[in-house]
């Protein structure tokens, strides 16, 4: 793909070296000339040195033709297309450190699942808060994209949601490698709520894991998972058929049922008694559902959205309640239609 400034090979900037943003990085290379920004100098040198990101991504070679600063406007200036990856709480200060050097029509990706706590926006309407960049050309890619099994290959599927759609379509190709399918989506809000609000979802599956409980257990709370992220998510303006494809459900099963997914381990250790605390302390990466589950409570009581699950998962986050004391209250709740919220 030609670069639209300068006539020769398209230059892509990810910015955050974490497992996705890294695992990003090494397919957008095959493509086209990739800048990886890492915050720490440290871990930028480790990276160019051994070939490979030991603290994110273990045994995992990385291509050779990948460039790892720390220098943000190196990294950033001259880029087609920048792609953020740092977690929803640095979101907004690492964009506005950005920012001199986004040229206003430059597309802008996030790749990160989460709701920014106070504002209560989207990784999007934070990118289009402070950026100049046409709004229409700041995008999501989502999907069921755990890096550890994309970066070694394995088959897999995503979603860019963008309204630009030209733009998408370029960004699709980009993409795209025999390994890792890319679909288009103009619903950036369907797209970027489901990805938000499953990190909650999955912390709920993870205790009912931890909890001891079945395969019919943890599968009726997934499906009723779906119907609360679907409930909200159209609130906020998202078109209910994104939450039945990759975006939605497939991202869903993806974090609710693999071990490799950070937001389930956090809730297995909690249905097994142990404390936040602990968990957190012992995890050497962020499980944005930790920090996002207060601003999607905060999004459904603005919008008065029941979402009985995630109300659980706050519980249990931030007042110390035991997960098994909560299930009662869950199963005994007024009967409703299945659909309630949704139709």
């Amino acid at each position: 793909m030609a670069s639209r400034r300068y006539g020769g090979p398209m230059r892509v900037a990810v910015v955050g070296a974490g497992s996705w943003g890294t695992a990003v990085a090494a397919m957008t290379v095959a493509t086209a000339e990739t800048h990886l920004w890492a915050r720490r100098e440290e871990l930028a040198a480790r990276i160019n040195s051994a070939g490979a990101n030991e603290a994110y991504l273990p045994g995992i070679p990385l291509p050779g033709d990948l460039q790892t600063t720390s220098d943000l406007g190196e990294a950033v200036a001259g880029a087609d297309v920048v792609i953020m990856a740092v977690p929803s709480h640095g979101f907004r200060a690492v964009i506005e450190q950005a920012r001199p050097f986004i040229d206003a029509d430059t597309p802008v990706i996030s790749l990160v699942k989460g709701v920014e706590t106070g504002t209560l926006l989207r990784m999007t309407e934070v990118a289009a808060e402070v950026l100049d960049t046409d709004p229409s050309r700041v995008g999501v890619l989502t999907g069921p994209n755990l890096a550890r099994e994309i970066a070694l290959g394995q088959p897999a599927a995503a979603v860019i949601g963008m309204r630009d759609l030209t733009t998408a379509t370029e960004l699709q190709h980009l993409l795209m490698s025999p390994t890792f399918r890319v679909y288009t989506n103009p619903d950036v809000v369907g797209c970027e709520a489901a990805g938000a609000l499953k990190n909650v979802m999955a912390i709920a599956a993870g205790m009912a894991h931890g909890l001891g409980f079945g395969d019919n257990s943890k599968a009726a709370l997934v499906t009723r998972a779906l119907a609360e992220l679907t409930r909200l998510g159209i609130a906020l303006g998202g078109q209910p058929l994104t939450f039945a494809g990759l975006a939605g459900m497939g991202d869903l099963v993806a974090t609710c049922f693999s071990e490799q997914s950070r937001n389930r381990r956090v809730g297995v250790e909690l249905g097994r008694g142990h404390s936040l605390e602990q968990i957190v302390s012992e995890m050497h990466m962020v499980a944005e559902g930790v920090k996002s589950t207060e601003a999607v409570l905060a999004l459904a009581r603005r919008h008065d959205i029941e979402m009985p699950i995630a109300a659980m998962v706050g519980a249990v986050l931030y007042e110390g309640r035991r997960p098994a004391d909560l299930v009662m209250g869950l199963m005994t709740r007024e009967a409703k239609p299945e659909l309630h919220g949704i139709g």
